[in-house]
C-alpha cells in the first residue's frame, strides 16, 4: 500500500466529522430540532479506524464541559485523531474543537494538524448575531499567522466535528435535512437522512447485538485527499445516541469506524431485541 493511499485512507477519519446522503427529498435548511437526547460532561468515546483488516488508528471525542451564557447552553467539545505507531509511512495526529452552540450548529471551531517540519491551526469564530465568521490560519512553534480575516454568513453553519453531534440529537427522528457546513473556507452542504426502524449492530466491545438508528447522506464537497460522497452511520437507540459504527468510501475502498471503549457515567449500549 503506497504512502499517498494510505493517507488517503486514515484522513478519512473525518468522516465521523462529517455526514450526509440521498435521493430522498429534503428541507433544504432549518435551525432548531427538537430531540429528548442529551450530552453528557465527561463523556469519551474512543474508536478504531480500519481499511480492511488493518488497523490504521484512533479517534477520541470528549465532552469537555458545558457554560450557560444568558440562559443558553454551550458545549465544548474536542476529538483527538491518530495513526497508530509502527505503521510505514503513515504518522497523522489531528485535533479538532468545537464549541457547539444551543442549536448544536458551531459558534467556534479550531482545528490542528501536527505534521513533521511543524503544527498548523486553522480557526473560524462565529458571531451569528452580527453576521460574520472571524477566519484565522497558521502555524505554531514558531508562531506564524497567515490569515487574519472576517466574511459575512446569513445562517447558521456546522463545522468537521459540530455536525457529529448535531447527527446524534437528529438521528432516529426519521426525517431528512441538507444542513449548511463551513469548510475549508467555504459554504456547502451536507445532506443527512435519519432513519426510525431499530437494528441490531455487532462490534467487537460489545458481546451483544446493539440496538442503533441509522442515518445516511451525501457530503456536498471534496474534503482534505479527496473524502467526499456516500456514508452511513449506526447510533444507539437511547438518549445518548452514542455513534456506534460509522462505513464510508475513500477513493481506495471503504472505511470502517467502530467504537472500542466509552465513559459515560451511567450509560450501557442498548440490547438489540429481534422481537
Amino acid at each position: 500500500m503506497t504512502k499517498r493511499i494510505k493517507i488517503i485512507i486514515f484522513i478519512s477519519i473525518a468522516a465521523l466529522l462529517t455526514l450526509s446522503f440521498v435521493k430522498r427529498q429534503v428541507k433544504s435548511y432549518e435551525v432548531n430540532i427538537s430531540s429528548t437526547k442529551h450530552l453528557e460532561v465527561g463523556e469519551e468515546l474512543t474508536y478504531v479506524v480500519s481499511f480492511s483488516f488493518i488497523k490504521l488508528g484512533e479517534i477520541k471525542i470528549i465532552v469537555r464541559n458545558k457554560r450557560i451564557i444568558n440562559g443558553k447552553t454551550y458545549y465544548n467539545t474536542i476529538a483527538y485523531m491518530d495513526s497508530y505507531s509502527g505503521i510505514p509511512f503513515v504518522n497523522l495526529h489531528m485535533i479538532y474543537e468545537s464549541t457547539l452552540n444551543p442549536d448544536y450548529y458551531s459558534a467556534f471551531f479550531r482545528g490542528i494538524v501536527k505534521k513533521e517540519e511543524y503544527t498548523t491551526f486553522t480557526e473560524y469564530r462565529f458571531d451569528y448575531d452580527k453576521n460574520n465568521v472571524r477566519i484565522k490560519k497558521g502555524k505554531v512553534q514558531p508562531y506564524e499567522l497567515w490569515t487574519d480575516s472576517t466574511g459575512t454568513i446569513d445562517k447558521q453553519y456546522e463545522d468537521g466535528l459540530s455536525i457529529l453531534y448535531f447527527a446524534r440529537m437528529f438521528s432516529g427522528s426519521g426525517k431528512s435535512i441538507s444542513v449548511p457546513c463551513f469548510v475549508n473556507e467555504k459554504e456547502s452542504y451536507t445532506t443527512i437522512n435519519s432513519y426510525t426502524r431499530v437494528t441490531g449492530v455487532s462490534i467487537d466491545a460489545v458481546k451483544y447485538d446493539i440496538a442503533c438508528v441509522r442515518i445516511d447522506g451525501e457530503m456536498k464537497f471534496i474534503s482534505v485527499f479527496g473524502l467526499t460522497g456516500y456514508f452511513e452511520g449506526w447510533f444507539s437507540n437511547d438518549e445518548a445516541a452514542v455513534p456506534i459504527l460509522a462505513k464510508m468510501k475513500v477513493i481506495v475502498g471503504n472505511v470502517r469506524i467502530e467504537l472500542k471503549s466509552w465513559k459515560r457515567p451511567g450509560w450501557t449500549p442498548p440490547r438489540y431485541n429481534k422481537s
